[in-house]
């Protein structure tokens, strides 16, 4: 398979060295210094283009992709509010983007998780209910991607809360999210249940990257030749 990578930091170079593990080809590496290539022959000959950069430019990125008629993966968060017309366009224009705020199976396996414990304590009012993330320094957005998704499994299956706040809850009704950054973090997850009497807690911790490059990788491999808005559901079955 033929790949473009948009984004060539830490996450990018990892991705590329997985891929070409993986037997696939590398035909293209977009940054900030060569934007231009999104119109080079190279680009539009990938099947799929990996992408992982900042909020700010990730919607115009998938945008010059589907221009010159390449799928996008990408973990890129923080712009999700622009999801349902972003959405429109890729069914209107027959595009491809595979989104997903976290990449790696076991986050995944996690959010399944979260869901399901919600569930069970929906019966059970005397626990609150919240949320801490920490990242890296170089983590623009927060809360995480990944903190907000958790977020809205609880808010679906936990009737006493129907919103979550930044770092603090005014009233019952919200769930606080507490965002840290520190060092080089790649992500840590912890939703904690408390009563008077104990407390319940699940945690995620992200040992490197590897999971979440690999994951961009067996993403871009189902990704090929289909169309529409994907994410990690459509590729676990969950």
């Amino acid at each position: 398979m033929k790949i473009a990578l948009i984004g060539y930091g830490k996450m990018g170079k990892t991705i590329e060295r997985i891929a070409l593990e993986r037997g696939h080809q590398i035909v293209s590496v977009i940054d900030v210094d060569n934007l231009d290539d999104f119109d080079s022959e190279a680009f539009k000959s990938a099947d799929v283009a990996i992408e992982f950069t900042i909020p700010n430019v990730a919607l115009n990125n998938y945008r010059r992709a589907f221009a010159s008629g390449v799928a996008v993966v990408s973990g890129t968060t923080g712009w999700a509010e622009e999801l349902p017309q972003l959405k429109k366009e890729i069914e209107e224009g027959d595009k491809t983007l595979f989104w997903s705020s976290n990449f790696s199976l076991g986050v995944n396996i996690f959010m399944a998780v979260n869901k399901y414990l919600a569930k069970i304590m929906n019966s059970f009012p005397n626990y609150n209910v919240e949320m801490t993330e920490v990242h890296h320094t170089q983590k623009l957005d927060a809360p995480s991607g990944t903190a907000i998704t958790l977020a809205e499994g609880i808010l679906e299956n936990l009737d006493r809360k129907t919103v979550w706040t930044k770092e603090t809850e005014t009233n019952p009704t919200e769930m606080a999210i507490k965002s840290i950054r520190d060092g080089q973090v790649p992500g840590i997850h912890t939703i904690r249940y408390e009563s008077e009497v104990d407390s319940i807690e699940i945690t995620h911790d992200a040992k490197s990257r590897e999971g979440f490059a690999l994951g961009a990788v067996v993403a871009a491999e189902f990704t090929c030749g289909k169309k529409g808005l994907l994410g990690m559901s459509d590729l676990l079955n969950f």
